[in-house]
């Protein structure tokens, strides 16, 4: 299984990093009730106290009055001993999907380019060092890994994050993976920070991120960015296939075509 930046290292170095310590306004009880939500995930669907205290590194009684609090507002049930959460964490997610047009304006062209060419496609933001799938059109299951809206991956070695990445200015490119855990999840896997660098200057050059059998042996997919109508890039599209369909040449050539037509015909329609 692929792991997330979240499943491969702990919550709390993360966000000692990017949390405004000494600031009056950050309510630290509230941020250690999301990252006790985010503890649950697949393979993790239902955990003990002393699973969910391990995994955040917060102290158990801590996790208990999250717990507690959680529960009494609906989004989490127990059994007395293990945990889980309940669909009304959906809300949490629907909230931002509702208030942005990004996924509604992207899907029909992401279903476009799934039906033209017949393989998968998705849509994705960059969160930290990590990319969120915001849409996708699958045509099948092609990674050992489920993926849907809200997944997250790590972005250093994925199209849709060196896509993402490319766009960012060199200081922000540094930051996002000196907080990112670069390792290898194939052989063929770039972790080196000055390497990666070099391949985003590429990938901002030639306008598409390529990536072979980086994330996942077997795998390979090909992205391109999404601007808006000022032309800032606001997102990256996607078409995912396994290595045996389609070569290189034909996924830098004619697949690339298709992203590119269908980010251009969302950008008068994204501000």
């Amino acid at each position: 299984m692929i792991p997330t930046t979240e499943q491969s290292q702990k919550e709390p170095r993360a966000n000692k990093q990017r949390a405004p310590e000494r600031d009056p306004s950050y309510v630290e009880a509230f941020a250690r009730g999301l990252r006790v939500i985010r503890s649950f995930g697949e393979g993790r669907e239902t955990m003990t106290l002393a699973d969910i205290a391990k995994l955040t590194d917060l102290p158990r009684a801590t996790v208990r009055r999250s717990l507690f609090t959680l529960g009494q507002l609906g989004y989490v049930i127990d059994d007395g001993r293990q945990f889980r959460l309940t669909p009304k964490v959906l809300s949490l997610g629907y909230a931002y999907l509702s208030s942005t047009p990004l996924p509604r304006v992207i899907l029909p062209a992401l279903e476009m380019v799934s039906e033209q060419v017949r393989e998968s496609c998705s849509a994705a933001i960059l969160d930290g060092p990590d990319i969120v799938y915001i849409a996708r059109s699958a045509t099948k299951r092609i990674m050992s890994v489920g993926l849907a809206v809200g997944s997250r991956l790590p972005a250093y070695c994925t199209s849709l994050g060196r896509a993402l990445l490319a766009y960012e200015p060199v200081e922000r490119q540094q930051a996002i993976l000196a907080t990112s855990l670069l390792k290898p999840l194939t052989p063929k896997t770039v972790t080196d920070p000055q390497t990666l660098l070099g391949i985003f200057q590429q990938v901002a050059h030639q306008g598409y991120a390529f990536v072979d059998e980086e994330l996942e042996l077997g795998l390979r997919s090909i992205a391109v960015p999404v601007t808006n109508a000022t032309g800032h890039v606001v997102a990256a599209i996607n078409i995912s296939t396994q290595a045996s369909r389609l070569s290189e040449e034909t996924m830098c050539t004619s697949l690339r075509l298709a992203l590119v037509q269908a980010a251009q015909s969302v950008r008068s329609s994204l501000l």
